[in-house]
């Protein structure tokens, strides 16, 4: 079911626009009109990394007027496997700042908004009704979350996608829809999952060029919003899995016992970073690189166990650190490995998984155990620059 056009058409096209547009003017569905649309569009864009570098290149490219992105990091080198609106050259620099530049590059008649700072909830709803569609490109649940609920509260639409390893997802989302058929993410995730329990890109990993076929998507479907075509993924969830090249799509139906949203709420306390018990073993029992690096050197060595993954084992570690999953650790299949004459000090990338294993080891009689805090990141930062990092 096509939803009506969502933003009214804008004054004529110049010459230059009907030059740069023209395949999309000779489009019977997208005309003359459906590109004044776009032209008259304000369309944010949550992160200038995975999702938002493909979505906001094609963005630009169709002609959207204006668009907004907000965004508080700087490009690392990291970035570069899968986020195409940077590049060697913009290394160190805000995103927002390297984002503009490249889509100045594709399309200089679009009108780029920066907005260099975290998506925070005093402000959100104000900034969402500026804007005729959100994208979200977030990498966290707690923007996500946020994002959502302020979009329901500024009664706009949400182009949502996700990406994890060889797999996506994309769906639109909006509350307010004029055909009743009105959604939010809540509907689809009431809760957001327990803490570390779902790993981040970062821990995970993601396939570069998923970025491009789910950014595509999202870009898609934020068009069909403004020109009113086709029909939206409004009320069904795209599931993409790259591996076996598969799409299939999923109906989704609003939660009747779900919540009214009529606030914003502390979005670092609904979602968590770690799990209260994670949280309350981590209590004076955090390490400093340094304070590692000195017992280490020191005459009673303690007992280095990495929780992350083989795979990430294999990038980095800490001389003389032995591999135990966090799953071995939480499951108790692997208490048979860990020393008992020792002082036990737990690391993993950032020290969110190293906090859960502490939890468990605790619970098993290891008093004294430790974890590093930060993680190998900061082991890397303050102890070993010549570390690889990733």
């Amino acid at each position: 079911m096509s939803l009506p056009p969502l933003v009214e058409p804008s004054a004529e096209l110049s010459r230059d626009e009907v030059a740069r547009y023209s395949r999309h003017l000779i489009i019977p569905d997208v005309g003359v009109t459906g590109q004044r649309r776009l032209k008259n569009a304000r369309v944010l864009v949550l992160g200038a990394g995975g999702l938002g570098s493909p979505t906001l290149l094609y963005l630009a490219a169709a002609g959207v007027g204006t668009i907004g992105i907000i965004d508080f990091d700087t490009v690392d080198e990291s970035n570069l496997q899968r986020q195409v609106i940077h590049g060697v050259a913009d290394l160190g620099r805000p995103k927002t700042h390297s984002a503009r530049d490249s889509i100045a590059a594709v399309n200089p008649l679009v009108d780029v908004v920066v907005h260099d700072q975290r998506l925070e909830a005093a402000d959100a709803v104000e900034l969402f009704a500026d804007y005729d569609v959100i994208v979200d490109g977030a990498d966290n649940f707690a923007t996500r979350y946020l994002c959502n609920d302020a979009a329901v509260l500024a009664g706009k639409p949400v182009v949502w996608g996700s990406i994890f390893r060889f797999d996506g997802q994309v769906s639109v989302f909006w509350q307010n829809a004029p055909d009743g058929r009105g959604l939010n993410l809540r509907d689809l995730y009431p809760q957001a999952p327990p803490p570390g329990s779902v790993p981040s890109c970062a821990e995970g990993g993601v396939l570069g060029v998923l970025c491009a076929s789910i950014g595509s998507i999202m870009a898609t479907e934020t068009v069909k919003l403004i020109c009113g075509l086709g029909d939206s993924l409004l009320g069904r969830l795209m599931v993409y899995d790259a591996l076996a090249m598969t799409y299939r799509t999923v109906r989704l139906e609003r939660d009747p016992a779900g919540a009214q949203i009529t606030e914003l709420i502390d979005y670092d306390d609904f979602c968590g970073v770690v799990s209260d018990d994670a949280a309350a073993a981590a209590v004076g029992a955090t390490w400093t690189a340094r304070e590692l690096r000195d017992a280490l050197d020191g005459p009673a060595a303690p007992a280095v166990i990495d929780v992350r993954e083989p795979v990430e084992f294999e990038i980095n570690r800490i001389d003389g650190a032995t591999l135990i999953p966090l799953d071995d650790v939480l499951s108790g299949r692997a208490l048979g490995d860990i020393p008992h004459d020792r002082r036990i000090v737990l690391y993993c990338k950032t020290g969110v998984r190293s906090a859960q294993a502490l939890a468990a080891l605790r619970r098993e009689g290891f008093a004294d155990a430790v974890h590093l805090g930060g993680g190998i990141a900061s082991w890397a930062a303050t102890v070993d620059p010549t570390m690889p990092v990733y």
